[in-house]
């Protein structure tokens, strides 16, 4: 594994310094009024960590081939978007075909309500991972501590492709950290969020991990999404539309900048992925202790931000 980290380090290393040519400037991302940055900058970066990542494939992993194909062709699709613009109902739709082919392909032949269910919660983590694109980076370290995790509680041809998909997030945080030259785009954050769902059910199937741990390794993208979610559909609000409304844009906008959300996220994610590779071999009563604490600090935290920001409207004089 470390051999195939460095080098998928190396690949992505170098294609992010094309992409900051003229070669990746074919799709640029501009601000505005949703947005939290204030320049144009350039939303190809996905293209250097799933480059990075295909390294795995010559170092033992070609038997996770589909799950790498499935991604690639999601990323196909996230540029064709960027440049092109796709319908949303046609991207859920084909995020939502991708999931069930990859739940069908590993779990197969489990029930096919079971089957369905997780398909639908891989399409969801796949449109969260691009939801929680918003901040200089926020998605390249969970990648980074992510897939981190996953490598260090796999093995074999799984631990291969983990270790070369954090160490691609690696080589991009190095222009991605505020202030970010590149971003991921739609071109990594919608693959990569599918390979955080479909490579977790491979480490359940393969008994590498209890079902419960992706979700508590990707927990603070995946609280954070699914709250805001829940809040957006509670007022009625347009949900599909973009929005500054997430928790981490809400650190942003408080005025702990894209450099403090990041290490405060960075934290919670460290803490995640620590206390997830802890318990996931344990005795159950200790891993349910953990999770119990971890959504305890979870619920905590999101409770912290919630009050820090109605104190933040009322200085403000602004409106919810």
């Amino acid at each position: 594994m470390p051999a195939a980290a460095a080098l998928a380090f190396a690949v992505a290393f170098v294609v992010t310094r094309l992409l900051l040519s003229k070669f990746g400037r074919v799709a640029i991302d501009h601000p505005n009024e949703r947005s939290l940055h204030e320049r144009p900058v350039p939303r190809t970066g996905g293209i250097a960590i799933l480059g990075g990542a295909a390294v795995a494939l010559g170092f033992g992993a070609a038997e996770l081939w589909l799950p790498l194909a499935l991604a690639v062709l999601l990323a196909a699709l996230s540029f064709a978007d960027d440049l092109y613009g796709v319908p949303t109902a046609l991207r859920f739709a084909l995020h939502l075909a991708a999931a069930g082919i990859l739940a069908w392909y590993v779990l197969s032949p489990m029930h096919p309500a079971v089957l369905a269910l997780l398909a639908l919660a891989v399409a969801w983590i796949t449109n969260l991972y691009n939801f929680m694109d918003g901040s200089d980076g926020l998605a390249g370290g969970m990648s980074l501590i992510g897939f981190g995790a996953y490598a260090l509680a796999a093995d074999g041809a799984l631990a291969v492709a983990c270790g070369a998909l954090a160490a691609a997030a690696a080589a991009f945080l190095l222009v991605n950290f505020h202030p970010a030259r590149l971003f991921m785009g739609d071109v990594g954050s919608i693959p990569l969020g599918f390979l955080a769902g479909t490579l977790g059910l491979v480490g359940w199937r393969n008994d590498a991990w209890p079902l419960w741990f992706p979700l508590l390794v990707f927990a603070p993208f995946i609280c954070d999404a699914t709250l805001t979610l829940v809040k957006r559909l509670i007022r009625r609000e347009r949900v599909w539309q973009a929005h500054r409304d997430h928790y981490y844009q809400r650190l942003v906008r408080m005025g702990f900048g894209h450099r403090g959300t990041a290490y405060i996220e960075y934290g919670v994610m460290a803490g995640c992925a620590a206390a997830a590779i802890y318990a996931h071999a344990r005795p159950a009563a200790i891993q349910l202790g953990v999770l119990a604490a971890a959504s305890a600090a979870l619920a905590a935290i999101a409770i912290w931000v919630d009050v820090r920001w109605v104190r933040h409207l009322r200085a403000s004089g602004s409106a919810a």
